[in-house]
């Protein structure tokens, strides 16, 4: 499962998210995005699995980011031209 999950996140193109529900409902089970959530939390390589580009299902970023915390997360966003305000992605405009 976790190989599903890391080569889902190199389909995300620059300037969009996903939520953890989204790769969930990938891997053919929407009840899986916590697990989904500890999966990226050991995500071996955060640039070879943009992991940044995943939010939770209102758009808020990970206060746990694993590379940098909710800053990091936020910086990496806003490199990708992503508006982040108030660490939240607006998911109409930018959700893959």
């Amino acid at each position: 499962m976790k190989e599903k999950v890391y080569e889902f996140l190199k389909t995300i193109p620059k300037g969009k998210v996903v939520t953890y529900g989204q790769i969930a409902e990938y891997l053919g089970n929407k009840k899986l995005a916590r697990v989904v959530g500890n999966i990226l939390h050991n995500n071996p390589d955060e640039y070879k699995y943009p992991c940044y580009k995943v939010v939770d299902s209102k758009g808020n970023l990970s206060k746990h980011f694993a590379f940098g915390g909710i800053e990091g997360q936020k910086e990496k966003l806003e490199k990708d031209g992503i508006i982040v305000t108030n660490y939240k992605v607006d998911l109409t405009k930018y959700q893959m």
